[in-house]
């Protein structure tokens, strides 16, 4: 059987080569005056419920993800989500067949969001290392399929400091053993003290690689069930950080506008202030329009402030 992925292979890259790849993604968009401000990319979880689907009939195919985004909705960058891949996590086979799809409709694989491997920050020091173990083989999947990142979480528990303290000692595994293969470890708001643009922009600076970053997500930013980050504050703290972005979108109004997030403040901060140059993932997790309907809704919005910033 073709064995795709080799992990003795891909311990031989350099850590050099891992710093110069981490910042790419932005870079290489910068240095070309011709180049949009941002590049569009799908977020898998914007399709969860039809991949979600019971009906197998009805339910998408995690392995056209990347058709789907093509031919579907003219996206040719995808995020995929490790949890419709997770009983085929080892399967060698069906992951050149997941890079077959996207080489054959030209579609770029971006990054991989990985849940359910345990905390990275979790207090006991073995479970937290057996966590970091756990994400090993999608940072194998991300090498093979050419993403720049895998989205991780850093969920701990602990007073505050602790949970730094926790948190950056997970990723920091984790980023290490990444960088050998020149993929990086970023970080999305995703609950718990995450949801802190303040904490989150501590903790990257206690890890402290060029390889470790974040994934800005715009909706998620609540800390708790009474306490919600302001998202704006909470974006520009982690943008210095970023190595991806991911627009969040909920509900719209009759203008086309998000209802929650004030888009064109938002893309200002990412775009001007902080000079973002690299993908904006779509993630569509509204309930009044359908997912497809949801996805169409973010695109156009996106690609109207793209229109309007670039002139």
């Amino acid at each position: 059987m073709v064995r795709p992925v080799d992990r003795r292979t891909f311990l031989q890259s350099s850590a050099a080569a891992a710093l110069a790849f981490a910042a790419a993604p932005v870079l290489r968009a910068a240095r070309d005056e011709k180049a949009p401000l941002f590049k569009l990319s799908l977020a898998q979880w914007s399709l969860h419920r039809a991949f979600f689907e019971k009906d197998k009939k009805k339910a998408l195919n995690p392995l056209k993800f990347a058709e789907i985004a093509h031919v579907d909705y003219g996206i040719d960058a995808v995020e995929y989500v490790n949890q419709f891949y997770a009983a085929k996590k080892k399967d060698e086979a069906y992951l050149k067949d997941v890079k077959k799809v996207a080489d054959d409709n030209g579609v770029t694989s971006v990054l991989i969001m990985c849940d359910g491997e345990g905390a990275l920050g979790d207090a006991d020091e073995k479970k937290r290392k057996v966590a970091v173990e756990n994400h090993y083989r999608w940072v194998e999947w991300a090498k093979f399929l050419g993403c720049h990142s895998i989205r991780v979480n850093a969920q701990s528990s602990g007073k505050y400091d602790e949970q730094i303290e926790r948190a950056a000692d997970g990723l920091r595994q984790l980023s290490e053993w990444a960088a050998k293969m020149t993929i990086n470890v970023i970080v999305e708001n995703h609950g718990g003290l995450s949801s802190n643009g303040e904490w989150l922009a501590k903790v990257m600076k206690k890890v402290d690689l060029k390889t470790c970053g974040t994934l800005p997500d715009f909706g998620n930013f609540r800390v708790s069930n009474t306490e919600e980050y302001d998202r704006y504050k909470g974006v520009d703290e982690l943008m210095p950080f970023a190595k991806g972005v991911s627009a969040k979108t909920h509900d719209f109004d009759d203008k086309g506008n998000e209802t929650k997030t004030d888009y064109r403040k938002m893309m200002e901060i990412v775009l001007k202030k902080h000079k973002y140059a690299g993908f904006v993932g779509i993630e569509y997790e509204g309930g009044k329009l359908s997912e497809p309907e949801g996805i169409r809704a973010t695109k156009k919005l996106l690609e109207t402030i793209l229109a309007e910033m670039s002139k």
